[in-house]
């Protein structure tokens, strides 16, 4: 193996050496402490450390970088307390999740480094969220992101490295090609023969690099990272590496031909480098063997301090309490009685353009959201006041798109995500509810970013146009929803929701668009999340219900003039406001709650559970729910207006109302 100093003074050369043998004997110490049971799982890294050491010694200590399993060296590198460290892989309260979650599942902006989630393939779209932000700040930072050879054929792959494309986003994607995805050989996952050979196709630059050769590695970052600082655009490096254990130590490596360890046993980049320096009489044995000793006192020491550490404490209340990033939230009113009449549309469109003029950093990003200003016309208009850089359009790439949503956020930027159509979503649901919902329990980074979610039926616009799918996500904890039923709320909830710095899938119905017209401020205001509308006040029946199924349900009371009926209109749907739902049962003892969605599992069945179990004495009939049927979504109109559920709504009320 050859090794090319350049310019690299010899204590340079000596102080990769400490940080690549730092995670080598880290390494050989985890592997001792997982045969006594003293740490759950380890994926080793060793033969791979050249990568991350290299990686991490030519970036910035204030640019990104996101690893993956095996990019030990990268925490190091960083100079993260080792006790810290040892604590996390304990799950214990110095670690850096309150022991939520284990080995690099995490992340630190104080060390400038965004961990993984088991999934692989979004942390790629995270690190163009953080690219963006750099970029639109004029920081001139470089991101530097990790993907194994295997997380390449998940489609999240393809999603970041082709925005990155388009964006010009200075991000550098590192492909570690180990040759296996657990036990899946190269031959198996792909049909390429290299990965730069997907670069000039994504039409970036792509690099190959000996894996193995930490000076290789150092001088391509250093080189990249120097180059897309000055000039943003994308750079894939491919580096070509092994892996000399398994993919976790229980899988074993039986899968794996001898002859491969054999030949890449010669290739070691500890020992290899370790040899270059003796050799080169930059360092002398007797300074290794310090060296190392050195280390392992480190080590010791560190692990002394992780063991005094203690584990966390069972408190329910805190556990609950950390799902969200807790803001004081206050109701901002109107400055002025201005009033005008506003559509559905023009409402979330007026809320929308008053926040980005509130703040200054706000970006939205969708499908068509810019020149043609949306498909239904939201944003149109926008890209001339305030410019191509925050009304972004974007790829068919959902998932991509969520994901520098979080990726802005880590760099204190707010977003709105526009879906084309709510039905849409699925293509992004894993960053939606792995990554957004779970990014503040997990390591104390909150998501800053709000979904839009064009929704709902009755404009004959079938299976794949027409879903309501808020119940999808009211199962997810870690995300806020809500649900405008008129034009005030429409642009209240949003304004509240981009304030709000929690993710936040904020549903709009499509229907309501244009036949909805109130007269509603013209100033900048918000509506409380959280809290339910009594729309009509009721002594008799309780009809609790959200969006569209408001507008029915004052359709069916018009029927029922001798019966005081009771309205309210829950608004937000994540977190359900309990106390008002509550409080109107006990006073009618007769409820209705209805909603679009497919009834069977909708969000109806969990309040009318809810209503049972805390307010059983107090009912004077079963509770009764109403919701669409168990189908898809049909496009003939008459078979559109029989799954709704309109009719029924008003055929289940005058059942109870006899009861």
């Amino acid at each position: 193996m050859q090794f090319d100093r350049k310019k690299l003074t010899d204590s340079q050369l000596i102080n990769l050496y400490k940080q690549i043998l730092l995670p080598r004997l880290i390494e050989e110490k985890m592997l001792i402490l997982l045969r006594q049971n003293k740490i759950s799982k380890w994926f080793s890294g060793i033969g791979q450390e050249a990568i991350s050491v290299g990686s991490t010694a030519a970036f910035q200590e204030d640019e990104y970088i996101l690893p993956m399993h095996r990019n030990l060296g990268v925490f190091t590198s960083r100079n993260i307390p080792l006790s810290r460290l040892f604590s996390q892989f304990q799950g214990k309260m110095q670690g850096f999740t309150k022991g939520r979650d284990r080995s690099f599942h995490f992340g630190t902006n104080e060390f400038h480094i965004v961990g993984m989630i088991s999934h692989l393939g979004p942390q790629l779209g995270v690190a163009d969220g953080i690219a963006l932000a750099s970029k639109l700040s004029g920081e001139k930072k470089a991101t530097l992101v990790f993907s194994g050879d295997g997380g390449s054929s998940e489609g999240d792959f393809h999603e970041a490295l082709n925005v990155a494309a388009v964006w010009d986003l200075p991000v550098i994607f590192m492909i570690e090609n180990n040759g296996y995805g657990l036990s899946t050989p190269s031959n198996e996952q792909f049909k390429f023969k290299n990965f730069i050979d997907k670069g000039p196709g994504y039409g970036m630059e792509a690099i190959k690099v000996d894996g193995n050769n930490i000076l290789d590695v150092y001088h391509a970052v250093d080189k990249a990272a120097k180059k897309i600082r000055k000039n943003p655009k994308p750079i894939l490096i491919e580096a070509m590496t092994f892996r000399m254990r398994g993919h976790e130590e229980a899988s074993g490596t039986k899968y794996v031909p001898q002859e491969l360890f054999d030949k890449w046993a010669k290739k070691d980049p500890v020992n290899n480098y370790e040899q270059f320096l003796l050799k080169e009489k930059i360092i002398s044995q007797s300074e290794i063997d310090d060296l190392r000793a050195e280390i392992k006192a480190n080590i010791n020491n560190g692990l002394k301090l992780a063991g005094e550490d203690i584990y966390p404490e069972v408190n329910t209340e805190q556990q609950v309490a950390d799902l969200f990033l807790q803001v004081e939230s206050t109701v901002i009113e109107p400055k002025t009685d201005n009033k005008s009449p506003k559509r559905y549309v023009d409402a979330i469109s007026d809320g929308l353009k008053q926040s980005f003029e509130k703040y200054p950093q706000l970006v939205i990003m969708g499908q068509d959201v810019a020149d043609y200003g949306g498909v239904f016309k939201i944003t149109e208009g926008f890209i001339d006041k305030f410019g191509k850089d925050r009304i972004r359009n974007t790829p068919l790439c959902e998932s991509a798109i969520i994901g520098i949503g979080l990726g802005m956020s880590i760099k204190k930027q707010k977003s709105v995500i526009e879906m084309q159509f709510a039905d849409f979503v699925t293509c992004g649901f894993n960053q939606i509810v792995n990554n957004l919902a779970k990014s503040h329990y997990r390591w104390g980074q909150n998501a800053d970013v709000v979904v839009r979610m064009p929704t709902g039926a009755g404009v004959a616009a079938g299976p794949f146009h027409s879903q309501s799918n808020e119940a999808w996500f009211f199962h997810t904890p870690g995300l806020k929803i809500v649900f405008p039923s008129n034009p005030y709320e429409a642009k209240g909830l949003l304004t509240a929701a981009i304030e709000d710095p929690n993710p936040i899938m904020y549903f709009e119905h499509k229907a309501l668009y244009r036949s909805l017209t109130d007269d509603i401020p013209d100033d900048y205001y918000t509506v409380e999340i959280g809290k339910a509308n009594v729309i009509e006040k009721g002594t008799d029946i309780s009809i609790i219900t959200y969006g569209m199924g408001v507008h029915w349900a004052k359709e069916a009371m018009n029927d029922l003039s001798d019966m005081s009926v009771e309205l309210i209109d829950l608004r937000t749907l994540l977190p359900w406001d309990k106390e008002t739902v509550k409080a109107s049962v006990l006073k009618t003892g007769k409820v209705l709650i209805c909603n679009e969605d497919c009834l069977t599992g909708s969000i109806s069945g969990e309040i009318a559970a809810w209503i049972s179990e805390n307010c059983f004495e107090a009912l004077d009939a079963p509770v009764m729910r109403e919701g669409s049927l168990d189908t898809p979504v049909p496009f003939n109109a008459d078979l559109e207006q029989n799954f709704l559920p309109k009719e029924r709504i008003k055929n289940k009320l005058r059942k109870l109302v006899d009861y």
